[in-house]
């Protein structure tokens, strides 16, 4: 079972990095961050990397709009050396939302331009000369990056939940970060990824398949209720509020049924009815939730259905506090 940690630097950025090296000591393998509209991931990664030595530090996710990936490569050649090798870069396209109504950029070809960025990052960490010819992006002039380089290849996951984005991740990719995947579906992800893979050339491609895991501890209090509803809700929320994309998965994945009544509740406006309409069963899947006994023995069942590494929300408290539900979890 191997775990990661999602880990921003929170309201205090010091006490976030005691936190991170405390998950590096107990073995924690990788650990990333993401990037919406809040503060900038790129500065955090860095801190990072020069407060650890041994942990894997990536992006989960940054978009593929609001730098070109001739920038995003210049940073990650920054951070690489800065980390002696230990950077892990993850994509996605975000939405039109963000994309258009944050950085002011138009939404369009989310696929080609995950493509596109991928083989120019690909191109620029590896030192070849900069010659390439998109449907996006067209460059010519031969630039190469140069820098002291650990290694040429950096690894590159992308968070994909379509049939064609997923397919297109095999072609082009190391990893995926699924989100709300069903925990039954691992191995459909794994042979999706595979099928990619074959038709871009790639037969010995291997994959790390790294979901976001959410981990709701129950100790038989009062509190049990509220970590109940909590599950829901974030559940309840992608399905709802965050496009099309993670209720046509949900409902493709055999949940057709749960999300029929948590939209329909929802255009009703009545929230609680579309939280309490996220069944039992759709919690168990996409999340791990139970007493700490069950919830290692769902970790488990999890890597052996196929999650490479398990990326765990950060839980709150204080460092200790974080240290002591991490070594709990992987007792």
């Amino acid at each position: 079972m191997r775990l990661g940690l999602l880990a921003g630097p929170g309201d205090d950025w010091r006490e976030g990095i005691e936190k991170v090296k405390i998950a590096e000591d107990l073995g924690v393998e990788l650990v990333s961050t993401g990037e919406a509209w809040g503060k900038s991931a790129i500065p955090w990664l860095a801190a990072i990397a020069l407060n650890t030595s041994r942990v894997t530090i990536g992006t989960s996710i940054l978009n593929t709009y609001s730098r070109s990936p001739a920038a995003i490569a210049q940073d990650f050649a920054m951070l690489e050396e800065l980390s002696d090798g230990r950077m892990l870069l993850g994509l996605g396209s975000s939405g039109a939302q963000v994309i258009e109504h944050f950085h002011g950029i138009p939404f369009k070809k989310p696929l080609t331009r995950i493509r596109e960025y991928v083989e120019i990052f690909d191109t620029l960490i590896a030192g070849e000369k900069l010659n390439y010819e998109g449907e996006i992006y067209h460059l010519q002039r031969g630039f190469r990056l140069d820098y002291h380089r650990p290694r040429n290849k950096v690894p590159v996951y992308i968070a994909a939940i379509t049939q064609k984005s997923i397919h297109q991740t095999g072609a082009i990719a190391d990893g995926i970060f699924p989100i709300h995947w069903p925990k039954h579906l691992f191995g459909a992800l794994r042979d999706d990824l595979a099928a990619g893979a074959k038709e871009a050339g790639r037969t010995d491609k291997t994959f790390t398949v790294a979901p976001y895991t959410r981990v709701a501890v129950l100790d038989g209090t009062d509190e049990d209720e509220a970590r109940w509803r909590e599950s829901r809700r974030l559940l309840q929320y992608y399905i709802n509020r965050m496009g099309v994309f993670y209720w046509q998965m949900l409902e493709r994945n055999g949940f057709a049924e749960t999300v029929a009544k948590s939209r329909e509740a929802w255009a009703q406006q009545d929230a609680e009815a579309s939280i309490a309409a996220i069944s039992d069963e759709m919690v168990r899947s996409c999340q791990v939730i139970g007493p700490i006994e069950e919830v290692r023995e769902q970790l488990q069942e999890r890597s052996t259905l196929g999650a490479d590494i398990q990326m765990l929300y950060m839980p709150p408290g204080n460092p200790k506090e974080v240290g002591r539900w991490l070594e709990a979890l992987m007792k």
